[in-house]
């Protein structure tokens, strides 16, 4: 087995201070893949967005199709396994606390600071707002009640983090799975806890045996999945993503389970290869989109079901990927680890006001979607480097500790 597979429960009994090196590498990834997958919404085929493109491109609308089908969950995992190594370290309080200010204020900052000018740049596009600079369009009455009451009807459901804080509605669901799944988890650290993953164990006895917790995930997509999915985040994506993050704590806990990952990864590399052909079936007529929303046929419990294992597969491939490449630091991961989550807030802004101009240029596609990919990394890097990273206050507003003098 890898050396550095996971943290042992008798090393997190001594308290002694690890760090698991793949997972930040996963995260870091997975942010810049999340930026680079935002940057190329305005010329994919993937439906309505922020800012689009009247000329569309099949290749990055496969790009972007296919870490649709397992982008989110990954993250959601991934933030599991975090959380166990994160309650090792900490007490209640301190865990609670972090959440806070890791969380809650950079949601709440960005909804405020960084919300309006999506939605300026948005409503300028779509031919709505004609009537002035950004200072008369967010002092506008007209503006919000259009925005709260029409555009994006404000609800006292989940999909409000949606509506509001635009791509700040992961930030969100993770404070929440945060709070709700704390006694949970520390019921988990408990003996009757060890005993019922002890007892999960037995699953590894057979090939992909791992695949059961993939059943929590696609039952809560057919009990509570009403229509074709959608950008607004509701109750069926939550409880989907709850269970994606809870089985990414649970699975870093006991050594057997990434022992069956190392042994299995090629079955489920097939799988998910498998799983993603009938998805992009849709490229030849087959309506698995329509499927997905038409709750009590056939078409919508063979899409869900199929949706469940293609984003658990992809998930423990690239755990695998991780564990056995990437568990290893230097100082480009001592400096992403720190960065990648302000660029992570910080860059759809830049993309939208990007792209809003890069849109209306008389150029081909691919140049407009250089400008786009390489003005976003630059801009939201520099931001980071010299503004947040630099000044205390702002560092706090973006979830990060403040700096030692």
């Amino acid at each position: 087995m890898h050396n550095t597979s996971t943290v042992t429960e008798q090393q997190a009994s001594n308290k002694e201070p690890v760090r698991l090196y793949y997972l930040d590498w996963l995260l870091v990834l997975a942010i810049l893949g999340v930026v680079l997958f935002h940057t190329m919404h305005p010329f994919d085929e993937l439906g309505d967005w922020i800012i689009k493109n009247v000329e569309r491109s099949a290749i990055v609308t496969f790009y972007g199709g296919f870490f649709t089908l397992w982008g989110m969950p990954f993250f959601f995992f991934m933030a599991g396994a975090t959380t166990w190594i994160s309650l090792q370290r900490r007490t209640v309080g301190q865990y609670i606390r972090a959440r806070v200010t890791r969380l809650l204020i950079p949601f709440i900052v960005g909804t405020i600071i960084l919300t309006p000018i999506q939605v300026y740049y948005e409503l300028i596009h779509k031919g709505w707002w004609k009537g002035g600079s950004f200072i008369d369009f967010i002092l506008s009455s007209e503006v919000r009640n259009y925005f709260f009451f029409e555009f994006h009807q404000l609800t006292f459901g989940l999909e409000f983090f949606g509506r509001v804080g635009y791509h700040l509605w992961f930030v969100a669901f993770l404070f929440l799975f945060a709070i709700i799944t704390l006694p949970v988890f520390l019921w988990l650290k408990k003996e009757t806890g060890k005993k019922f993953v002890a007892a999960l164990t037995w699953l590894t006895k057979w090939r992909a045996g791992l695949l059961v917790f993939v059943v929590p995930m696609v039952l809560a997509r057919f009990l509570l999945q009403q229509d074709i999915p959608s950008d607004d985040y509701g109750l069926a994506d939550f409880v989907y993503y709850l269970f994606f993050f809870v089985s990414g704590y649970i699975l870093i806990i006991n050594e057997r389970f990434l022992q069956a990952i190392h042994r299995d990864w090629w079955l489920y590399l097939i799988l998910g290869i498998l799983c993603t052909l009938f998805f992009f079936s849709i490229s030849v007529g087959i309506p698995v989109w329509d499927w997905m929303g038409s709750p009590g046929t056939p078409g919508f419990y063979l899409s869900w079901t199929l949706h469940g294992i293609n984003s658990w597969c992809w998930i423990i491939v690239m755990f695998c990927v991780g564990m056995r490449f990437l568990d290893y630091t230097n100082k480009w991961l001592q400096y992403l680890r720190e960065a990648s989550y302000p660029i992570f807030i910080v860059h759809q802004p830049v993309i939208v006001f990007i792209a809003f101009y890069a849109v209306q240029w008389e150029v081909d596609l691919p140049i407009k979607l250089l400008v786009v990919v390489l003005g976003t990394f630059a801009v939201s890097l520099g931001f980071y480097e010299f503004l947040v990273r630099r000044i205390n206050p702002v560092r706090v507003l973006f979830g990060m500790k403040p700096r030692k003098k």
